[in-house]
């Protein structure tokens, strides 16, 4: 059995403004006949507040994650950023409810279970860097993810909505 897991290099972009939060919305599209759960991970858990950090998208669904920075007390230096986040996704039984999903649910190591990875990486952008007029929202990058396993084929796609 052949995996192939093909993902576009994906970015979180958030506005960073002195003694004030600064949020991004992912909203993830479930492209699929198969009830999906997720699981969102971050190298830095004391600076972002993810909600929900997990969950089950029904198929053909739709379901907005929310990643929001802490207010900082000071600029990062060079407004430079090395934070990331992972988003695990795998099928799941229907009517999956997220409290009951087994702990190894997002392991790599479970058998048979085929575990979707998509990396983002934060990038910092200063307060005076929005263009246009957008209002508050600001669509920064979609990219469309995919996976087949033989004949199975899980795909999602990632939208990330920033606001000011």
């Amino acid at each position: 059995m052949s995996l192939f897991l093909k993902w576009n290099g994906s970015f979180l972009t958030v506005q960073v403004e002195l003694e004030k939060q600064s949020f991004c919305d992912l909203k993830v599209v479930n492209n699929t006949e198969h009830h999906i759960a997720f699981k969102v991970k971050t190298t830095s858990p004391k600076k972002y507040f993810v909600r929900p950090n997990t969950g089950v998208i029904q198929p053909w669904d739709s379901f907005v994650i929310r990643v929001t920075l802490q207010a900082q007390r000071e600029y990062p230096p060079d407004m430079q950023c090395k934070d990331k986040f992972l988003l695990q996704s795998t099928i799941v039984p229907p009517h999956a409810n997220v409290d009951e999903l087994p702990p190894n649910t997002f392991n790599k190591d479970s058998d048979g279970e085929v575990i979707q990875e998509m990396k983002l990486r934060v990038v910092y952008m200063p307060p005076s860097s929005t263009q246009g007029n957008l209002g508050d929202e600001v669509l920064l990058e979609a990219s469309e993810q995919s996976l087949d396993a033989d004949a199975n084929s899980v795909s999602f796609i990632v939208f990330v909505v920033c606001y000011s």
